[in-house]
């Protein structure tokens, strides 16, 4: 763990509060010049406006400054901080049932109606001691972007950088996989150590990687998870106004999901901008590439996760 975090966690702790008033410590798994946390920050600012006296919000940093993205679920369970902004595929060594939530093929509304994230909970609270908030991006599909062009959906002889939402479907499709945190894509790309990777519709620019990428493979498959995931032990330690009025509020923030539906289409214009190809198959290709995304998405939760994993599978998928 970086010894920043530890200093910024050490001030934070020695900043008086009233009695009354918990502040929470949050640290984002995604950089801080990214959509993610640029979405993040306003909902925080009001947040600590409203609660006033009850409960606020410290953001201390954001991956790779404080701490590498694979890092961050540790960070959560063991308390070193109270809330973090991450996805499932960054700590899929606490619980390999983080890594299904990509898999939903409904909403998060309905998720919270149909027992999906009672479920989740009480996963995450025995497996990782962690709380689900709320899920904070969806409506959102993960691509294939390549230096190189194929005309099929067949990896073989790819070098493609993943984590572990990629792993099984790119492993299917023949591809060779190597593992880097976001912030090493673009020298990978720059030396040729990989030949493409796996990452949301949005997000390219932030972290420059367009610069390195000719092609972008359509149809995209999975569905985008980053959420807000809170230490347990914090969690319980709130009063009951405290949790009310954190939940209220993360049920606020999750239900400006759609308006990533509108980011994700100024995305592929900006990509198509900048020279960005994309990589169609025909229709009954696109139908089998799909199909083996999930097929292959699903048997690796299964084998991982058996039990949990067939419980997921039947309130996640359609």
């Amino acid at each position: 763990m970086h010894r920043v975090l530890y200093a910024v966690l050490a001030a934070a702790c020695a900043t008086p509060v009233a009695a009354q008033e918990t502040s929470l410590r949050l640290v984002s798994a995604f950089p801080e010049n990214g959509l993610y946390v640029k979405h993040l920050l306003p909902w925080v600012q009001k947040f600590n406006a409203e609660g006033k006296g009850l409960l606020q919000i410290q953001f201390v940093g954001a991956s790779p400054k404080v701490m590498s993205s694979f890092e961050v679920g540790n960070a959560v369970k063991g308390g070193v901080v109270d809330l973090a902004l991450n996805t499932g595929a960054f700590y899929t060594n606490l619980m390999p049932e983080a890594d299904a939530l990509k898999l939903a093929q409904i909403s998060a509304a309905e998720q919270r109606r149909n027992g999906a994230y009672a479920l989740i909970n009480r996963i995450w609270n025995a497996k990782a001691n962690m709380q689900y908030l709320a899920r904070v991006v969806e409506h959102t599909p993960f691509h294939l972007y390549l230096t190189r062009r194929i005309d099929r959906p067949d990896l073989t002889g790819l070098k493609l950088r993943i984590t572990p939402v990629y792993r099984d479907f790119f492993q299917a499709l023949g591809a060779t996989l190597i593992t880097t945190t976001p912030a090493e894509v673009y020298t990978a790309l720059e030396r040729g150590v990989v030949d493409g990777y796996g990452w949301p519709i949005h997000g390219i620019f932030d972290l420059n990687w367009h610069e390195r990428t000719r092609y972008r493979v359509d149809p995209g498959f999975y569905n985008a998870e980053v959420s807000l995931v809170m230490n347990l032990d914090a969690y319980r330690r709130l009063s009951a106004a405290q949790r009310e009025y954190l939940e209220r509020q993360a049920l606020a923030l999750e239900a400006l999901n759609d308006k990533w539906k509108e980011v994700n289409a100024e995305e592929a214009r900006r990509q198509a901008q900048h020279g960005i190809q994309i990589i169609q198959f025909d229709a009954a290709a696109a139908r089998q590439y799909q199909e083996r995304a999930y097929e292959a998405g699903w048997a690796g939760i299964l084998k991982a996760a058996p039990e949990t994993g067939a419980q997921l599978r039947k309130l996640l998928a359609r």
